[in-house]
């Protein structure tokens, strides 16, 4: 691809940008990038690329969703957008968000309702909610988002595209405006596997300025990518959370349970009745990190805020310090448990979320925070490997998503079973009718 056609390329999702925005909401901000010039010698020489709109992005706005950044301006770039960019990738806008990533609606009251691709009547999901819709209405072909409770994965799983968190402190949080310094994780949304592969070898890596950051080999997650999973011993979870999940989200779990069976896997119902409290802890602490985060605006200037995130942040101020120590030793116990499930099984399958897309009228966010992040909160307590594929579609014609959960470090496992049950169906390859 030459330097002109590479030109064409990005004015191509610039127009699609133009077209679907203005009904879609997902970005805050359009970047139109002077310098197309195209290098074959990067990873990413040309890659249309969005982010979330808390990493920081040097003289370029970074709201992170609130009223009162509209105007940060950084002075720097965060250290995954510069490893991004010597990658080669350009970036076309940073994309709308859940307020201070706190909620997983997306329904944002500064800067606009970011809609659902496949029916703009219901939410996209969040926190990370433009990027994935970005994505998936094919207004770039990558992006970047962030995952304290299911940011990346939820709104992957609404929107039907792939969301991957990695193991907690694979990827460098410094220059991302925090939501809790303790459960933070950033990761890519894309339309295909080995794509958030491509994108995670690019930006895995120990930074010794993010205290967060641990210094462990990076494997190599494209070379072992199509090797399937035959042999592996692969956990299917069960139990009442699991049942009480919408009938066409549990029918596409029991076809993937299928599919992986087909593979030559050892397939097996686990039941891991801790989910629940795990998630309820990672809740707490995500209120109690982000009040701490946000306490002197939450003290000074509460109005800054709006209604449901403020009604979260106040939740997490009144936190006690004792239950935060429980919820602490929950996270340590958590950690624990799924070390020996590990130990015995090569991965754990779920669904992502317990239901399809809701509708955007009469919704009470702090109430989806609580039904969406079920099955995607204790992998965030865990700060283990979870990655959201596309599975099925519901009778409305909604995304399902399915989660592959892997060891710490295991990153390159839960890839390699994504790729497998994408390579085996075509859910990955449908797309909106406002793309047709």
């Amino acid at each position: 691809m030459g330097e002109n056609n590479l030109g064409e390329l990005i004015d191509f999702y610039l127009d699609q940008i133009e077209k679907q925005n203005p009904r879609l909401n997902a970005f805050i901000t359009v970047l139109h990038p002077f310098d197309k010039v195209l290098d074959l010698r990067k990873p990413l020489g040309g890659v249309p690329m969005v982010l979330k709109d808390l990493f920081e992005t040097k003289g370029i706005a970074t709201t992170a969703g609130a009223e009162f950044l509209r105007n940060n301006l950084p002075l720097e770039d965060a250290f995954v957008v510069k490893k991004l960019k010597d990658a080669g990738a350009i970036f076309l806008g940073k994309t709308n968000m859940h307020e201070i990533a706190l909620g997983v609606t997306n329904i944002n009251p500064h800067y606009g309702t970011c809609r659902n691709p496949w029916d703009i009547r219901r939410i996209c999901g969040g926190s990370s909610g433009g990027s994935a819709v970005a994505v998936a209405s094919g207004m770039c072909i990558a992006a970047l988002g962030s995952d304290t409770g299911g940011s990346i994965r939820i709104p992957s799983s609404l929107c039907g595209t792939v969301g991957l968190k990695p193991t907690y402190g694979r990827i460098s949080l410094q220059g991302v405006i925090p939501l809790s310094w303790n459960l933070d994780h950033v990761g890519p949304i894309t339309n295909n596997v080995k794509d958030a592969a491509i994108i995670l070898q690019t930006i895995a890596g120990y930074d010794p300025n993010d205290p967060a950051c641990r210094d462990h080999p990076v494997d190599d997650y494209l070379s072992q990518l199509e090797d399937g999973v035959e042999g592996w011993r692969i956990a299917f979870a069960q139990g009442d959370e699991i049942n009480q999940s919408h009938p066409d989200v549990i029918y596409a779990f029991q076809e993937a349970e299928r599919i992986f069976s087909n593979f030559g896997a050892k397939v097996e119902h686990l039941s891991v009745p801790w989910l629940n409290e795990a998630a309820l802890a990672n809740g707490l602490m995500i209120q109690a990190d982000a009040a701490a985060n946000h306490y002197e605006r939450l003290i000074s200037s509460p109005h800054e805020f709006g209604e449901d995130v403020l009604s979260r942040l106040k939740t997490g101020l009144a936190i006690s310090s004792s239950e935060y120590i429980q919820a602490r030793r929950v996270q340590t116990e958590v950690k624990r448990k799924f070390k020996l499930l590990f130990e015995d099984h090569d991965l754990l399958i779920l669904p992502t979320t317990p239901c399809i897309a809701p509708l955007i009228e009469g919704l009470d966010a702090v109430e989806q925070a609580r039904i969406l992040t079920r099955f995607t909160a204790p992998f965030n307590l865990a700060g283990i490997p979870a990655m959201s594929i596309p599975c099925g579609f519901s009778q409305e014609g909604l995304p399902v998503g399915l989660q592959i959960v892997g060891p710490e470090w295991g990153e390159g496992k839960v890839l390699r079973a994504g790729r497998a049950f994408e390579e085996s169906t075509a859910w990955h390859k449908k797309i909106p009718r406002s793309q047709i």
